[in-house]
């Protein structure tokens, strides 16, 4: 898989990143990163120990870090839970994770492809 290939993949914004990384390989060195990144294990830790204070933090990095390297499908679905968690944590019930997850696996799953080539 391509790089360019894995970003169609999961509707992410290659030409965006592209314009920054300025260049494929420095693209999947860094996609790649993603599959060591925390962040998402630790929002779904902190979610169901009802710990929203820690639980927005994980959601806000995790959408930095989707954006940064133009994860726009994870990006979205994690600005949405972090803009939740910042102003009415209390309206947490947890179907609110399913998009989140959808799109974490999915795009964990086109990293792993990228790194395998």
């Amino acid at each position: 898989m391509t790089v360019k290939e894995c970003y169609e993949q999961i509707n992410g914004d290659y030409e965006g990143v592209f314009g920054r990384f300025r260049g494929d390989e420095r693209i999947k060195k860094f996609a790649v990163k993603f599959l060591a990144d925390g962040s998402f294990d630790s929002l779904c830790k902190t979610l169901e120990a009802a710990d929203y204070s820690e639980a927005f933090r994980a959601a806000h990095t995790l959408k930095g870090v989707s954006q940064n390297l133009g994860f726009t499908g994870l990006y979205m679905a994690s600005e949405t839970l972090t803009e939740m968690l910042r102003s009415h944590p209390e309206d947490y019930v947890p179907s609110m994770l399913d998009e989140l997850k959808a799109e974490y696996e999915k795009t964990y799953a086109a990293v792993e492809k990228l790194k395998a080539e």
